[in-house]
């Protein structure tokens, strides 16, 4: 098996890191059996969920293109239909979504999509080899699910490093009944850039796997690979990838992205962190933001200067435009650089491509001071199971894991984090590196703690324990793992799987 199939297996398969102590009692037995992403169990579990009846189509071609970044930079990448970000996908809270992926990737490069955040039916969730075949080269997938949880999503591969390519796009589905009051939206994606830069994600892979070990005396630089960047937000080492570029909207800071509107206007913003290894800060020059969800998710509202996102995760906030122009910028927490797009509601000279406006420093909001709104708390419940999930690893070895197990990707089905439907399921996430992992659970969200924002994708600080409640209404084998692309393709995952 070639290195480039072998890591597409490995981030496709869902098979299991061990479940802390549970592990000890299922290593030699085979696990009990599970719900299949195909079986009845999911079936029951969609016919449940309230649909309107319509269906939005979509094709999406997965393929080579030369993306511009503005200010003449051209990248050579992998797009959806040509573009990065993909174009957006919107649709109306139970409706049906019947989307083909295309896949004319080059090099025999199998693909799929996984649509991050949603709660959909298993065997939609695009993560081969667990919950479907991958899509070769040359084939075709149609992709069809009620999407019926309003809120602020968007898709990616799920195999190999390919979401640190072009293959992304923002997934809104609006809520018929929406109770915020604004005049406007406008979507903000956040991306690190390397590829058809410096190299390719494959690349960066490749050298990073070599740990800190191998980069030599003194732990020097290699190609891809950067040193010492930290953040006392993060709690010490801020990410490891040397990007060329931070792109808002897909452009470099020195010819950004433009909202123009009108002073006064109220304006969603709906921002989502796309990128593999960086956490933004963002703040919009002038302004303060009021924070209302959280990876789809209303939360009680929040003012604040600036807000902390961590791979995977998304912020709706509200703002209220002053006259002029403003920048939004999104720093690169630790890694002294920053993507930046523009606000223009009157005259005025842009700012520089570097501009840090003091919001950066002021109030920094992240998920643990947030709230869940009274609507969407879960009901007070007694824990039925508790996970211990231990993030181990290191940058020495680059052996990133959960329980010390790394991901097996030729036996998907061992050592599964066991829940059952119906079940109330506490994961307490126990960080044992010395880096900041944001924890990624599909086809649910969690609450943080007793009255945390729900969220499906939260980061856990180093050497710090973060504890998550959620349901288990949604049946089926479900990946838990790191939304840095490149701890979860080195081993940082794990299969929460439904007992049959």
């Amino acid at each position: 098996m070639t290195s480039i199939n072998r890591r597409s297996v490995l981030l496709g398969g869902l098979a299991a890191a061990g479940a802390g102590a549970l592990a000890a009692c299922t290593d030699s037995a085979r696990s009990p059996a599970l719900v299949s992403p195909s079986g009845s169990a999911v079936a029951a579990a969609e016919k449940k969920r309230t649909g309107t009846g319509r269906q939005h189509e979509i094709t999406l071609t997965a393929a080579p293109a030369t993306v511009d970044l503005g200010n003449g930079i051209r990248a050579k990448t992998w797009t959806f239909d040509g573009r990065t970000p993909g174009k957006e996908v919107r649709l109306s809270a139970g409706d049906t979504l019947a989307a083909e992926l295309a896949n004319q990737l080059p090099g025999k490069a199998s693909t799929s999509i996984h649509w991050h955040g949603i709660a959909l039916r298993n065997d939609m969730d695009g993560v081969p080899p667990a919950t479907q075949t991958a899509v070769r080269a040359g084939g075709t997938f149609t992709y069809r699910f009620v999407a019926d949880a309003p809120g602020t999503y968007f898709f990616h591969p799920h195999i190999g490093v390919q979401l640190d390519r072009g293959l992304y796009a923002p997934l809104i589905v609006e809520d018929p009944r929406e109770p915020l009051s604004y005049d406007d939206e406008w979507v903000i994606v956040l991306d690190d850039w390397v590829d058809g830069i410096t190299g390719t994600p494959d690349e960066v892979f490749a050298e990073l796997r070599q740990g800190m070990g191998g980069m030599g005396m003194g732990g020097m630089s290699g190609k891809f690979t950067l040193m010492g960047a930290t953040s006392d937000l993060l709690g010490g080492d801020a990410g490891d990838v040397k990007y060329p570029y931070h792109l808002v909207n897909g452009r470099v800071p020195t010819d950004p992205d433009v909202y123009t509107g009108k002073p006064g206007t109220k304006v969603r913003l709906r921002i989502i962190n796309a990128g593999s290894d960086t956490a933004y800060r963002v703040a919009l020059g002038g302004h303060r933001l009021t924070i209302t969800h959280t990876d789809g998710f209303p939360v009680r509202h929040q003012l604040t200067d600036a807000i902390l996102i961590g791979m995977g995760e998304r912020y709706d906030v509200l703002v209220t435009l002053d006259d002029g122009v403003f920048p939004l910028v999104a720093l690169a927490e630790g890694k002294n650089t920053s993507g930046l797009a523009l606000v223009r509601t009157g005259s005025g000279d842009a700012p520089s491509a570097t501009v840090r406006p003091k919001e950066l420093s002021g109030t920094i909001m992240t998920a643990p001071q947030l709230r869940a709104a009274d609507d969407v708390l879960l009901q007070s419940a007694t824990t039925d199971v508790t996970h211990r999930i231990k993030l181990t690893g290191g940058m020495m070895h680059y052996n990133w894991a959960i329980n010390g197990r790394p991901f097996d990707m030729s036996d998907p089905d061992a050592n599964p984090i066991l829940i059952e439907e119906g079940q109330r399921v506490r994961l307490d996430f126990i960080n044992d590196t010395t880096m900041w992992h944001p924890m990624h659970l599909h086809g649910h969200t969690y609450q943080l703690g007793g009255s945390g924002p729900r969220k499906d994708t939260a980061i856990v600080l180093p050497k710090k324990k973060l504890s998550v409640f959620f349901d288990a209404d949604n049946p089926g084998q479900w990946m838990l793992h790191c939304h840095n692309a490149y701890h979860g393709e080195a081993g940082m995952m794990a299969n929460v799987a439904y007992q049959a």
